[in-house]
Parts: structure tokens; C-alpha cells; sequence
């Protein structure tokens, strides 16, 4: 019955902040924290996962392409070896910090551009989820539904943490929307939380085009960055609460 409220934090980038982390930490259950390469820095690391720890907030390692100016939504051209090396530094980073911190890594995710491109791809995403099971087979891989990343989790024995990403549309095999779309990203808060109603109700989603299928998931995530997220992150623990589901604290430590 536990639903995992999932956020991206740790978006901002020396004195400039973006979203209120301290209060998101305050609502979710694990966070995904920028490793900076598309967000985030040492100290701002740091914090979020000291705030997590306080909180009883698990912490997680959202990886991406080094695309500051970009923020990691921009797809590069990288040899196979180079993105691998560019995973496995983003995870030590965030490990290291939660160590030192009496926290521990439970989990990561791909960002933006990465990310889309390790769902649509299985070719592409084989070597960096290995990446991951090289770096700790422990570690869950957290992951809009995508059937190239869980087979890939299946042959490295990593645990898949099924997202639900309540504010992107997605298409007809579950994969996430471009944002160059219409309406690929949901600003309506009453929109989004009828589809996390649905989601709990139905098990379902419908998509960009219009077709209801069948998704099942093991959390729901709001992205941090996106204006009125607080307030919509209170609106889906309320929904997630009210269907009988209990958001669960973390008894992590390193």
C-alpha cells in the first residue's frame, strides 16, 4: 500500500536557487538530487541531502548530460565510454556527500535529455544502466515506464522503481512526451491531479493521444522546478493519502 512522492531537488547553482527544496522535503519521500552536471553543486549537494537526512527523506542520484546552460535537456553527442565515465562520477559524487553525511544512496535517475534517450533506446541504455550495477548493485533505478531500462535493470539484477510523472504527458507506450510539444508538460494543477486520481483508481493513464492504457507504479513524481510545485506536491500527497496509499519514511543511514 506504500506510494513513493518523489521530486527532482538540488536545481540551483552557486547563490541561484531554484524551487523550495527545504519545504519539498518536507511533503516527498525520496528526492532525486542534481550531481552537477545539469544542476546543482557541492554545497547545495550537500545541504539537500543533510535536509533529506533530518526528514527522513531518501536520497537519490539524478544524473545527466554536463549541459549547465542547457540544464540537461539538450541531447549531446557523447562516445559510449564518455557518458559511462559521466554516470559512474555523478554517482560517487552524491555517495560520497551522503556518506559523509550519515545518509546513504538508496537509489538514481536519468535527467532530462539522458534520460529520454536511455527510455526510447535500448542499445543506448544498456551500457549506462550496467553503469549503475557496476557502481552498486544495490541501488534501485528510478524511471518513467520504460521497457529499454527495466529489461536492461532485469539483466544487471537492479531493482526498477516505476515512476509516474504527473505533470508530462506521455505517449501510447508510456514513453514521456517531447517538451518542444504542446501541452507536453501539465501546468493545470486540477488536470494533474485527476490523472493521479486515475492512476490510483484505474491503473491507468491517458495519453497524449488520447488512449487510456495500463500503467503500474511504484511512485509518483513532481518535478521541484516547476512554478506552484509546492503546492501541487501537497495536492498529490492529499489525493495519494486520501486513496488509501501511505507515503513511507526513509530509515536510511550509511
Amino acid at each position: 500500500m506504500d506510494m513513493d512522492l518523489n521530486t527532482d531537488l538540488g536545481e540551483g547553482f552557486g547563490p541561484w536557487r531554484m524551487g523550495d527544496d527545504e519545504a519539498l522535503l518536507g511533503i516527498v519521500s525520496s528526492a532525486n538530487v542534481a550531481c552537477g552536471f545539469h544542476a546543482g553543486d557541492p554545497q547545495i549537494m550537500d545541504r539537500t541531502v543533510r535536509t533529506a537526512l533530518e526528514r527522513g527523506v531518501d536520497v537519490g542520484a539524478h544524473v545527466g548530460f554536463p549541459d549547465l546552460a542547457g540544464f540537461g535537456r539538450r541531447p549531446l553527442q557523447m562516445d559510449t565510454r564518455e557518458l559511462v565515465a559521466a554516470v559512474i562520477y555523478q554517482l560517487g559524487a552524491l555517495a560520497g556527500i551522503a556518506r559523509t553525511a550519515g545518509h546513504r544512496m538508496t537509489h538514481m535517475s536519468f535527467h532530462g535529455a539522458l534520460g529520454n534517450m536511455a527510455a526510447a533506446d535500448a542499445e543506448f541504455a544498456a551500457p549506462l544502466v550496467r553503469a549503475v550495477a557496476d557502481f552498486d548493485a544495490s541501488l534501485t533505478i528510478s524511471s518513467s515506464a520504460s521497457r529499454a531500462i527495466e529489461d536492461a535493470a532485469e539483466r544487471c539484477g537492479l531493482r526498477i522503481r516505476t515512476t509516474f510523472l504527473a505533470d508530462r504527458a506521455c505517449d501510447d507506450s508510456g514513453l514521456l512526451i517531447p517538451r518542444k510539444l504542446p501541452d507536453s508538460v501539465i501546468h493545470d494543477p486540477e488536470q494533474v491531479l485527476a490523472r493521479v486520481r486515475q492512476l490510483l483508481e484505474e491503473g491507468t493513464v491517458t495519453t497524449y493521444g488520447g488512449h487510456k492504457i495500463p500503467m503500474r507504479v511504484h511512485s509518483i513524481l513532481v518535478h521541484g522546478d516547476t512554478p506552484g510545485a509546492l503546492a501541487l506536491a501537497r495536492g498529490v500527497r492529499e489525493v495519494v493519502e486520501a486513496h488509501g496509499r501511505v507515503v513511507p519514511i526513509s530509515h536510511q543511514t550509511a
